[in-house]
């Protein structure tokens, strides 16, 4: 046993909670960030006339369905980066991320922490100690990894559905309670490592085509569009003391994934943003009865490129749903910028007060 846990060491693997739960998180926030994440601004950018160009752009970085595999290898990589794998390890693991992420569905990212973890480090364990190293290294980690991702991404995705039933069950409720469900869950979606926007647009979370249910829908996405921007915001103006306008912009357009790795190290830090989201959902779907009517996906983008309002915008302006009054306008401005901000900023300035958020506990590893 002692050997072995020599030759472990000696290859790289020392396995540990940091590098599983921070290192890997964190780097896997920024492969996320350098595909899907950059895609959506790209997306975004292409809605406006004349620069359909952009969102052409954005397809191929894994925003078109049709390109998913693309941020998921993108994440894995990331990930062996993040492991200090070989190159032949880190590059092999771009084909596990791609079928990890494909197989796992609204659970791809959770499947590809998880099984690129596995791959990249029965991969390391080869590399090296064969004479056909550039045929035995790649064979062993893309092996293992999409294996793995054939036996098992399709049961990770499953795990996620349990909260896509749950949100399912939501819908249902009075819309209050329904606010509350949605927006928070949602909103936690966003910032863990799964896929709010996969999860939104395959429960339909619009009201834009929806047979039955329609208003529930659609204030169920308005309320979606509310936890997420709760969290992104949230995050981003809470942490700026320590992250500045880079981390203002990097979370509050990009993603409120990169504070993972600092709520594994210390969950206190993640109750602004939950409650900001608890507050902000029943106010959107009753004082300001905002409903989206736009595409399912942008329920779950937050302010991700700002999709999540934009997508708003878009189903008001289009033909069919909800026509806004100044209510829901102003309702657009509160709820997913101002009403988060204020809260998190108040809430994180009292906890740093009390202790319970020390300084550096918000800091991106950028």
């Amino acid at each position: 046993m002692n050997k072995f846990k020599e030759f472990c060491k000696k290859q790289g693997v020392v396995p540990s909670f940091k590098a599983y739960f921070i290192d890997a998180m964190g780097a896997m926030a920024l492969g996320l960030f350098a595909s899907l994440l950059i895609g959506t601004i790209f997306t975004a950018l292409g809605l406006i006339p004349g620069l359909s160009f952009f969102g052409k752009i954005g397809a191929y970085c894994g925003y078109d369905p049709a390109h998913k595999e693309v941020y998921g290898a993108a994440m894995a990589v990331a990930i062996a980066y993040a492991l200090k794998a070989p190159p032949l390890v880190m590059f092999s693991a771009a084909a596990v991320g791609a079928a990890a992420n494909d197989l796992g569905g609204a659970g791809g990212p959770l499947a590809v922490l998880i099984i690129a973890i596995i791959a990249v480090e029965l991969g390391k364990l080869v590399s090296k100690t064969t004479k056909v190293d550039i045929l035995v290294t790649p064979f062993v980690t893309v092996f293992s990894g999409a294996g793995l991702s054939l036996l098992a991404a399709s049961y990770i995705g499953k795990l996620v559905g349990f909260v896509a039933q749950f949100i399912g069950w939501s819908t249902e409720q009075a819309p209050v309670l329904m606010g509350l469900i949605v927006a928070v869950v949602m909103g936690m979606a966003l910032t863990l490592p799964i896929s709010s926007a996969a999860i939104c647009a395959a429960l339909s979370l619009t009201g834009a085509g929806a047979a039955t249910n329609e208003k529930g829908l659609a204030l169920a996405g308005a309320a979606a569009v509310a936890g997420c921007c709760a969290q992104m915001v949230g995050f981003a103006v809470m942490s700026f003391k320590e992250n500045r306008f880079g981390g203002l912009l990097s979370q509050g357009l990009g993603t409120s994934m990169l504070q993972m790795p600092n709520i594994v190290k210390r969950p206190v830090i993640w109750l602004p943003p939950i409650i900001a989201s608890a507050i902000a959902g029943p106010l959107a779907t009753t004082l300001f009865d905002m409903q989206m009517y736009g595409a399912g996906i942008f329920s779950g983008m937050g302010t991700c490129g700002l999709l999540g309002p934009v997508g708003l915008i878009l189903g008001w302006t289009g033909k069919g749903g909800q026509t806004p009054g100044v209510l829901q306008w102003i309702g657009l401005v509160v709820i997913c910028f101002v009403l988060p901000a204020a809260i998190c900023l108040a809430l994180g300035a009292l906890m740093r007060k009390l202790g319970w958020i020390r300084e550096n506990d918000l800091k991106l590893q950028l």
